[in-house]
């Protein structure tokens, strides 16, 4: 599993790629599977932690973050052969390695950053497999393994059996989020709405 080098794994607050990255690799885990988990050394896991940066780039200001990134990433695919598959859930520069190993690669794509990324996913489309976050957020010109939305750890949630007459959105503000529909459905329902982001 290819984590991104932004924030250790999992994230102390911000980092939604983190989190993917260490719910997904616990639930492997947790499930009988040998993962290596090539994040910050920081990380916490229970699989096994490969790191080649004690910190995550944003929280160390003496990590140069692409050197840092750049060595991350060789390091997995200089381990590929020792790997059945690898999951990069780090972003599109992976995908320049993906050619030089035998080992499939799968990339989770959490979204795209600008339309200027997309010829690099399409360059790797016929070679590699992509997994979309949602339906809505697949690329047209790209194919797709299957749909796999976020989860969370409902867990680390306590439970109330008596909801309020509240509702929250709680997430990054941004218009493909849907901040929008959120504060349309509380003018239609007549309810308050609490937005956390």
């Amino acid at each position: 599993m290819l984590a991104p080098l932004a924030w250790r794994t999992p994230p102390l607050h911000y980092g939604p790629w983190e989190q993917f990255a260490s719910l997904l690799t616990e639930g492997l885990v947790a499930c009988g599977h040998h993962v290596t988990l090539f994040a910050s050394g920081d990380s916490v896991t229970a699989a096994t932690l490969h790191a080649t940066s004690p910190h995550g780039w944003s929280d160390d200001a003496s990590i140069e973050p692409k050197v840092a990134e750049c060595v991350h990433i060789a390091s997995v695919f200089e381990r590929a052969g020792d790997f059945d598959i690898i999951h990069n859930g780090f972003d599109f520069l992976p995908l320049t390695y993906s050619g030089l190993v035998d080992t499939p690669v799968v990339t989770t794509i959490h979204g795209f950053s600008s339309p200027r990324i997309v010829p690099v996913y399409e360059r790797y489309d016929a070679t590699t497999s992509y997994v979309a976050i949602s339906d809505s957020d697949r690329h047209p010109r790209l194919h797709y393994a299957a749909t796999v939305h976020h989860g969370i750890d409902t867990g680390s949630f306590a439970l109330d059996p008596a909801p309020g007459d509240h509702l929250l959105y709680f997430g990054r503000i941004h218009p493909d989020k849907g901040t929008a529909h959120a504060i349309e459905v509380a003018h239609r329902t007549g309810r308050r709405l609490d937005i956390a982001g």
